[in-house]
């Protein structure tokens, strides 16, 4: 499979995506007392402005974000953003889970093919376009983008064969069989929601819906830099290296070079 090449021209491309940013966030109090986590400020930038210039920078031309904690505050960003890319919100009286806001929304990708999700509570510079250039080259599913894991008992492991295909996966095992992670960054066609809740209701990926698609999906190593800012620890890393990270990664034109890490969560609180 890694040897096809698909001329440009005959790939569609995926102009949605899912930027799922709803959890409480209860791991970085007190600064999430009074701000949504997808929110946070990056040096000084709210993470979600961080994602929408990334959706922008891939040609995205419609976003859906689902709200739920200081929801408000949501919609005041989206409302004074000025980017090309059009912001749907998605107010949940009670959260949907990663999966579920996925499902719920099933028109919204309606026709695309294929479309992108997004953990928005992760900071993140990597190289997507690669991660769908190698999407096209299969019939899988969804594609996950993953890195090598730290703390591989802490995150969703993956087992892949020869073309990348996902032979297991496990929701943070006692014993790894790998160090390859999901890094809440897929690709996704639209016959997923046929493994996906009929009606609304909660489904995380991670522990309800990936370990069900063994077989018929695939995975992909990212390049780059990736950290769930989740925990005061891992904002505060960010923080201190995300400008080091944006210079690198403008002085290479593209995703650095550095592998991506990141503690792991899936929209845990």
């Amino acid at each position: 499979m890694r040897g096809i090449s698909i001329p440009e021209s005959s790939i569609p491309d995926c102009r949605k995506a899912f930027l799922l940013g709803a959890g409480l966030g209860t791991r970085l109090r007190p600064l999430t007392d009074s701000i949504p986590k997808c929110l946070v400020p990056i040096a000084g930038k709210p993470l979600l402005s961080i994602w929408l210039e990334i959706c922008e920078n891939l040609g995205i031309e419609d976003v859906l974000i689902n709200t739920h904690y200081r929801a408000e505050q949501v919609e005041n960003w989206a409302a004074s953003q000025r980017s090309p890319v059009k912001i749907r919100l998605a107010y949940e009286p009670h959260l949907l889970g990663s999966a579920g806001t996925v499902a719920a929304h099933r028109g919204f990708v309606a026709g695309t093919g294929s479309f992108f999700i997004f953990y928005a509570d992760n900071l993140a510079r990597v190289d997507i376009k690669g991660l769908k250039d190698f999407h096209y080259c299969h019939q899988g599913l969804i594609t996950l983008g993953l890195f090598r894991a730290s703390r591989p008992s802490e995150c969703g492991i993956v087992s892949l064969d020869k073309e990348g295909r996902v032979t297991a996966f496990e929701e943070k095992p006692a014993k790894p069989a790998s160090d390859m992670a999901n890094a809440g960054i897929f690709v996704a066609r639209e016959e997923l929601f046929g493994c996906l809740p009929a009606s609304p209701s909660f489904a995380d990926f991670g522990k309800d819906v990936l370990p069900q698609l063994v077989g018929k999906m695939y995975g992909h190593l990212l390049p780059g830099y990736l950290v769930d800012i989740g925990t005061v620890e891992n904002y505060q890393r960010a923080q201190d290296e995300w400008s080091r990270i944006e210079a690198l990664n403008s002085a290479c034109g593209g995703a650095t070079s550095r592998s991506a890490t990141r503690a792991c969560s899936d929209q845990t609180p």
